[in-house]
């Protein structure tokens, strides 16, 4: 079943001229893990250092593989550390409520 991630990241403001050669190269390879299907970044309305990540996985098993792999050294979590001023916030989405629309 297909799984959405939102990653929520609090940027330093003073960093944000940097943040979107970080976020390319650190999220390049979140685009390339086997079960990503897609990602896309959306800045806040309000606060321009306040963004969401939003992923598509095939699984929510692609997801943690995933996220198990960028807390070894190898995956080290990118340069995308070096932007935040404060912990990011990951909130899985894995069922979906089926709704009826009335015609």
């Amino acid at each position: 079943m297909t799984t959405i991630v939102h990653f929520e990241i609090q940027l330093d403001p003073a960093k944000l001229a940097d943040a979107s050669e970080i976020l390319s190269e650190t999220l390049a390879a979140t685009r390339a893990w086997p079960g990503n299907e897609g990602l896309e970044v959306l800045v806040s309305d309000d606060d321009p250092a306040n963004m969401i990540v939003v992923e598509k996985w095939a699984s929510t098993i692609d997801h943690t593989r995933y996220v198990e792999w960028r807390a070894t050294p190898e995956g080290g979590g990118g340069r995308i550390r070096e932007l935040l001023a404060a912990p990011p916030t990951t909130r899985v989405f894995s069922e979906q409520l089926p709704l009826t629309l009335a015609e």
